[in-house]
């Protein structure tokens, strides 16, 4: 069978395409298979993000913070976001909003398998899930299946594990979230506890590394009970939903289409859309929904080249993780002496790849000169 579109993969990416196609009545009536290996059921993470105006999904923003805290043993800063907010959204809420409204319409469907090939073929695309072949137009692909060679030489890990709380007394400002605070030991690498109040008794509490290599199941836990008792103050507490997850933090690039007449798209972390050097995804994800959406409204392709700007954010990513990867200097260091030096409200957009060249180079003056200097001009010459 024929389709207009076939989404391979029904995680964040996906999803989000998906919905931002139905919105426009000139695409929602198009011919749209969705495939993966399982349904989504469970509240498998959690997605938080900046965010300045409201944006499609605004209706399950969890919670939001307009103020959030940096931390050192040394110093702590609390900020105003000013034109932001941190917001968050619960894996749970986010695959029920897509999928109550995709599944009333016919031209919608959902498949479900094993993903074993994705080929261009002379009239578009082609798909082959549990031996059964499927063609569209265009495929959009957000499974690892064309994820290129990652390895230790150029990838760092961004893992975690976040506990959902609740406590019997109040405990929690809901106001103020606590972004990193880097005080816990940095013997595994860069480390650092978020936590993100959404009730005066609840919060969620993350142990993040960003670290070669996986700690063993107890050690977060571990983390987790010893900031809850020693810097928390919290002994006495219920843990509602607990959730662990692994980010590639990596300097390999991702293709994000073969050429500019590729049938095969890839988007989300298969298309280079997570932050490699913090791991942010959700929002990059919604930027590329809009872009493909706009080209095919436009009847034009979706394979549209990289900007300048793009090319740009990159290369500081693939910059600070070579730095990080030789060891040159360390997470706690260089963020510590961004948030330490600067307005933390000039960082924001940096993170979020929509910061001016002026506080593009402001905040490299912070940073070791000579250390970055060599680091990033290695990485204008990787292929």
């Amino acid at each position: 069978m024929k389709y207009d579109y076939i989404i391979a993969g029904s995680g964040c990416a996906g999803l989000s395409l998906l919905y931002t196609i139905l919105q426009q009545p000139k695409l929602a009536g198009k011919k749209i298979l969705v495939l993966d290996r399982d349904q989504k059921t469970e509240n498998d993470r959690t997605w938080c993000f900046w965010e300045k105006e409201v944006g499609l999904f605004e209706s399950i923003v969890y919670h939001k913070w307009d103020n959030l805290i940096f931390k050192t043993e040394k110093f702590k800063k609390q900020f105003h976001l000013e034109d932001y907010s941190y917001k968050m959204i619960r894996g749970i809420d986010f695959y029920e909003k897509v999928l109550a409204f995709a599944k009333k319409l016919s031209n919608v469907e959902f498949a479900y398998g094993a993903i074993e090939s994705l080929e261009e073929t002379t009239e578009g695309a082609s798909i082959k899930i549990d031996g059964n072949v499927f063609k569209a137009d265009y495929i959009f692909n957000s499974t690892s299946l064309l994820h290129p060679m990652i390895d230790k030489s150029n990838t760092l890990l961004q893992h975690f594990e976040g506990w959902v709380i609740k406590t019997n007394v109040p405990k929690f400002d809901k106001t103020v979230g606590t972004l990193m605070d880097f005080s816990v030991s940095q013997e595994n690498g860069a480390t650092f506890m978020y936590v993100l109040p959404t009730s005066e008794t609840e919060a969620l509490i993350e142990y993040t590394l960003f670290s070669p290599e996986l700690l063993k199941k107890e050690d977060y836990k571990s983390a987790i009970r010893k900031y809850l008792k020693d810097d928390l103050a919290i002994e006495n507490y219920e843990i509602q939903h607990t959730e662990f997850g692994v980010i590639p933090m990596t300097m390999a690039k991702f293709e994000r289409f073969k050429s500019t007449d590729s049938r095969i798209i890839n988007i989300g972390t298969a298309g280079g859309f997570t932050k490699a050097s913090s791991g942010y995804t959700f929002q990059f994800i919604q930027k590329n929904s809009e872009q493909i959406v706009n080209q095919l409204l436009a009847d034009e392709s979706p394979a549209t080249a990289l900007s300048m700007s793009d090319k740009i954010f990159s290369w500081y990513d693939r910059t600070l993780l070579e730095v990080l990867i030789s060891k040159k200097a360390t997470g706690k260091e260089i963020f510590s002496t961004m948030f330490g030096k600067l307005n933390p409200t000039s960082i924001i957009p940096f993170l979020g790849n929509e910061s001016s060249l002026f506080t593009d180079i402001k905040i490299m003056k912070t940073l070791p000169i000579l250390v970055f200097l060599k680091a990033g001009i290695k990485q204008l010459f990787v292929k």
